[in-house]
């Protein structure tokens, strides 16, 4: 345990408070000109972007809200209950998903379950990072060991790095679908459980090394007995060019190029969907073939629900997230200056955050033999205690 010193503590804050302010005077000096605004609000937008996106605490990143210190007080209150809500959820719900998934007894391909395992694998890693450890042990376990320079900055790299693979295990899911579903002569080839452990493994690679890059953009905010604590974003971020180009590079592959994707990775499969289903109607009609069950519409609709579901609640829970970042950008201003705009920017980082545990209640409600799996868990303890019983009896 570090103990301090209360004069030096007090001299230390007096210091930080010091630092934030000169921080908030920092401009960038060149000629004006439309170039250079428009460059101001992308910088602007990719920073914002950086800070909610992490879930970065005010205590940290402190904001310029002019509002009700009330209010934004209640409002914490709300977050720090919300993502306690989310970790005592998510995490046993994807560990759950995991265990079923695994054992392949769902009724799914071998490709499908490798990408669904993924998935369920890299949300569990975004809650452990993003919501336990970034949000939750902060709040209940203050000037703990996490908060420590290097140690909240390794966080953050993890934190990021599972938040990308979550996002880009669903873009290769939709994609492995929308070619299982719209080209079947490249299905064969393509849509195979090796070929998923491959654009599996290179997302988690690639996205980790280029996740890297992130720890080395904190300093610490004070030093106390020769230790480095909290992370705060150096100055450097905001003029070097080469942190505006990386962060902008950053934002377009997380969320931005994923929702595109996504987006038209489904308007593809459901305009395939739609001529399929108009031709092979009118030739059952032609064969005369009525009130018959067709296992090929059926077995394709239950792979549609499945990949609509998903891919359907991403788009839906970052569309807040997207529009906060395109209305920065636009506006060229950032929630610091105004408290709605703050915690309209906050709850879209909590609903991206709620992503990471909607996809097992997916499974759950498309998924019948995934039901009864999940029956069978849950009614096993059980069962194994009462022949215990029996057999002592």
């Amino acid at each position: 345990m570090i103990t301090r010193d209360s004069s030096i503590f007090k001299t230390v804050m007096g210091e930080r408070e010091m630092s934030r302010q000169k921080s908030k005077q920092i401009t960038i000096s060149r000629v004006p000109s439309p170039q250079v605004e428009l460059g101001k609000c992308l910088c602007m937008a990719s920073m914002m972007s950086l800070v909610l996106r992490s879930g970065l605490h005010s205590e940290r990143l402190p904001t310029k809200s002019v509002g009700s210190h009330k209010s934004m007080e209640t409002f914490h209150s709300i977050r720090k209950i919300y993502y306690m809500i989310v970790a005592v959820v998510g995490v046993p719900v994807n560990l759950v998903a995991i265990v079923i998934l695994s054992q392949g007894k769902c009724g799914l391909s071998n490709c499908t379950t490798r990408y669904l395992v993924a998935m369920a694998t890299a949300d569990l890693l975004a809650i452990v990072t993003a919501v336990i450890l970034w949000q939750i042990v902060p709040y209940y376990f203050p000037k703990s060991f996490l908060e420590i320079t290097p140690v909240c900055s390794g966080i953050f790299v993890l934190l990021y790095a599972a938040t990308d693979c979550s996002v880009w295990f669903t873009v290769a899911f939709s994609f492995d679908r929308c070619v299982a579903i719209c080209c079947p002569k490249l299905k064969i080839k393509y849509c195979t459980e090796k070929t998923a452990a491959v654009v599996l493994s290179v997302i988690c690679i690639l996205f980790s090394l280029k996740d890297i890059p992130f720890y080395f953009i904190f300093e610490p905010e004070e030093v106390i007995d020769n230790v480095p604590w909290f992370c705060k974003v150096t100055t450097s971020y905001h003029t070097d060019s080469r942190w505006v180009d990386f962060n902008w590079l950053n934002t377009v592959l997380t969320p931005l190029l994923p929702y595109v994707l996504i987006l038209l990775l489904n308007t593809l499969t459901v305009r395939y969907i739609l001529v399929a289903s108009r031709v092979r109607k009118a030739l059952r009609g032609q064969k005369k073939i009525e009130n018959r069950s067709d296992p090929e519409m059926e077995s394709r609709r239950r792979s549609v629900i499945l990949l609509f579901a998903i891919s359907g609640t991403f788009i839906i829970l970052w569309l807040l997230y997207v529009v906060n970042f395109l209305h920065n950008i636009i506006t060229g201003d950032g929630p610091e200056y105004n408290d709605s705009l703050y915690i309209l920017a906050k709850v879209a980082v909590m609903l991206s955050d709620l992503s990471c545990c909607t996809n097992t209640f997916i499974y759950g409600v498309t998924q019948s033999k995934f039901r009864d799996q999940f029956k069978s868990a849950v009614k096993y303890p059980v069962t194994s205690i009462i022949v215990l019983i029996n057999k002592q009896n």
